[in-house]
């Protein structure tokens, strides 16, 4: 079979073989014996051997069918992701990595497969979110490229570091591997298989430095070609890029290393093809309710005593808020009607949100984004069989999903919801910007948001604080208590 040459699809080596074959079989007559008995007959116009012909033919044959079925089963790339897909071609090819920063719903995974299929790799590894991991293979089935895929989600990297030599490793939200001064864990085990194959890098992000720019070090730091390869560590990198300053927390300085300067971005222009929404045509305005529920009594008087006193105690479990930290984590939880305890284990105190959700989106299909792990049971509680966690499921039936929003925020379509409903809220403002736009599609033109907020509860509070891309902290929760005095 004959190899593809990089930049070549199945069209393209067809072609190219059809060519090959027509060289190699043209035929020249030739003449043998004399007088009446000459003879004519045709040979093989080039001194080429058997095998090769075969080799030949046969390669003619696959890439004619390959792109026959490809073409059968075509998925059709927007204009604007071709010029793309061409675009980042070009940029990987030059530098062996191409960060492709394109917002969320214009379609990064699509395009990022296509520019593998055009790179001539053969096998690709794409690390992402396990959620995500279906989608991504439906997108692979459609393509129908030439090159093996294996998709993988981060906390389970370490099970293929070893597995293959991979041609291209892409490398999806690639923002949640930009934890600084320190590197995460996904970085690292990411780092070591980039080190082990040294194949092409393709990095995805809608928000790729969505709190810092110095949250860009450590998602190319282990690219033999990033632009930062001179600095030994986060900081060294910091002298030249980051404008470090001291914090004083509980009488001790700390430096603070999320000043990062714009001439990070600028190093990373020639890596970089950024694109929105609004360039690839996206006119979906996104309305947001708030629709307010008084929760029951008891659940106020339990959050009104652990403020007083810091301590709740049951007849078996403790509600503990002995740091102001704990306090603000435990109103959280209380607002919404779940609570976890001092030894660890988690208990329903309220359904109200889950039953007013229930009654008041009584007949729909709708997402549902719930912060803690109990709180997904107090749906379940309520809506049984009405409700489900998987994807697939969601897609399938008529039965609502309801998802943890950090699990859920990235590299998912909800397009079939009727509306997203926020049972409670995270402390993130990238969880809030990102997650809230899991519906939007090219052809949709409306998006309808609800959150659900206790009635003088904290949930208003992070309101005000993510919108305004702030992430909710420690110091707007004291900030709040002391006004409310």
């Amino acid at each position: 079979m004959i190899q593809r040459t990089s930049g070549y699809d199945n069209k393209a080596m067809w072609e190219y073989c059809e060519t090959l074959k027509n060289v190699v079989t043209q035929t020249k007559e030739v003449k043998s014996g004399r007088g009446k008995a000459v003879e004519i007959r045709k040979v093989l116009k080039y001194n080429t051997d058997m095998q090769t012909i075969a080799n030949i033919i046969d390669s003619a044959k696959h890439y004619r069918e390959s792109y026959e079925a490809e073409e059968k089963g075509k998925v059709i790339l927007r204009d604007y992701q071709v010029d793309i897909v061409n675009k980042g071609y070009k940029i990987i090819s030059q530098y062996r990595f191409l960060y492709l920063a394109m917002e969320v719903r214009t379609g990064k995974t699509l395009t990022s497969l296509a520019i593998a299929k055009l790179c001539g790799v053969k096998n690709v590894l794409f690390i992402t979110k396990k959620k995500a991991i279906s989608s991504i293979e439906a997108d692979y089935s459609a393509l129908n490229p030439t090159y093996s895929l294996s998709v993988i989600n981060y906390e389970s990297l370490h099970l293929v570091m070893s597995d293959k030599k991979w041609d291209m490793v892409i490398c999806d939200e690639a923002h949640s591997m930009g934890a600084f001064p320190k590197p995460s864990q996904r970085s690292i085990l990411v780092r070591e298989v980039l080190r082990r194959c040294q194949p092409l890098v393709i990095l995805l992000s809608g928000t790729p430095t969505p709190e810092s720019y110095s949250q860009m070090y450590h998602q190319v730091y282990g690219i033999y070609s990033n632009p930062f390869r001179e600095f030994q560590n986060f900081y060294s990198f910091c002298k030249m890029y980051v404008n470090v300053k001291q914090r004083k927390i509980n009488g001790l300085f700390i430096n603070d290393y999320g000043g990062g300067l714009d001439t990070i971005l600028k190093a990373m222009e020639p890596y970089t093809i950024n694109y929105t929404q609004a360039e690839a045509g996206f006119k979906a305005e996104t309305n947001e309710d708030i629709l307010e529920v008084e929760m029951s009594e008891l659940t106020y008087k339990i959050i009104k005593k652990l403020k007083k006193d810091l301590v709740v105690e049951g007849k078996e479990n403790i509600i503990l808020a002995d740091t102001p930290v704990k306090l603000m984590m435990k109103v959280h939880q209380l607002c919404s009607g779940t609570i976890k305890f001092e030894n660890g284990e988690s208990m329903i105190l309220d359904l109200t949100k889950a039953e007013f959700i229930k009654k008041r989106f009584k007949g729909c299909k709708i997402g549902i984004f719930y912060k803690f792990k109990e709180e997904y049971n107090a749906l379940k509680k309520v809506f049984g069989d009405d409700l489900t966690a998987e994807l697939s499921v969601f897609e399938d039936t008529d039965k609502s999903i309801a998802l943890q929003i950090v699990s859920g925020r990235e590299g998912i379509s909800l397009r079939q919801a009727k509306c997203l409903v926020y049972y409670n809220i995270d402390f993130s403002a990238t969880s809030y910007w990102q997650s809230k736009d899991r519906m939007t599609t090219k052809e949709r033109l409306e998006n309808q948001v609800y959150w659900i907020f206790s009635k003088g509860g904290i949930e208003y509070d992070i309101y005000k604080a993510v919108t305004k891309k702030k992430d909710y902290t420690l110091k707007h929760f004291q900030n709040e208590e002391v006004s409310k005095m």
